[in-house]
């Protein structure tokens, strides 16, 4: 008899599967108190207070205060500073760090943290070094080329901040030691390091032993019980891809 494996483990929700969420400073997303609608054909002033690191993020957090006493943290664009003046509404310049409707911003321009959908805080391009492309305005919304090179079409109502995400080079810099690795995938809130189920024996999972005839098919189906829900979850297809022949 074998011990639980991980799955099984992580499901019970134990202190050594918790993020860290306690020390995180606060989610990147716009103020809902300024509704997308409203801020279509105006525009609100503020400034960037403070620059701040928060665990787990590759880039820091600006912390902006607006006028009306509106504050809100926001992922900070290459090029923002301590001090800056920046806008949000339709009425904004397209300059880096303002925030402006979809629909507002010029075919070509580099924005990140986009909205989905109006009023949702911000969804996509968040990561840092990453940006969508505004590639035109249609009468179905705003065409939009996203970091994985994919077109979608977004409401003009949504708002995005102009400028690429800080922080482009934090991936050119190697990890060097599995420490450094294991307390940045500590503050994600991710288990590392992740061993392999086939690299185990037998008894402690179902996909273990160097033997093949003791392996097991790697697919399970969607209501399979915790401990046998691991491998290829409701795989249409497990096997190798066949050539297709062209003639």
């Amino acid at each position: 008899m074998g011990k639980r494996i991980r799955v099984q483990r992580r499901g019970r929700g134990g202190s050594q599967f918790r993020a860290s969420t306690h020390k995180r400073v606060a989610p990147a997303q716009y103020p809902p108190a300024i509704t997308p609608k409203e801020s279509f054909e105006s525009a609100i002033n503020g400034v960037v207070e403070t620059l701040v690191h928060d665990p787990g993020r590759g880039s820091p957090l600006a912390f902006v205060k607006f006028e009306n006493g509106v504050t809100f943290y926001t992922v900070t664009p290459e090029g923002v500073f301590e001090g800056q003046q920046i806008s949000l509404g339709g009425k904004a310049a397209p300059e880096v760090g303002n925030i402006l409707p979809l629909g507002k911003i010029p075919e070509g321009t580099l924005v990140c943290n986009l909205e989905l959908r109006p009023g949702d805080g911000g969804k996509l391009a968040k990561s840092s070094g990453t940006y969508a492309t505004v590639v035109g305005h249609t009468p179905q919304g705003t065409m939009i080329r996203l970091p994985s090179g994919r077109i979608r079409y977004v409401n003009d109502y949504c708002l995005a901040t102009v400028g690429v995400v800080s922080g482009s080079g934090r991936q050119e810099k190697p990890f060097l030691k599995a420490g450094e690795k294991y307390h940045l995938m500590k503050a994600k809130g991710h288990k590392y390091p992740r061993t392999r189920g086939r690299a185990m024996v037998s008894a402690v999972h179902p996909y273990g032993s160097s033997k093949r005839s003791a392996r097991k098919g790697t697919t399970t189906s969607h209501g399979a019980p915790p401990g046998q829900k691991v491998g290829l979850i409701a795989a249409r297809g497990a096997g190798q891809k066949k050539k297709r022949r062209t003639s």
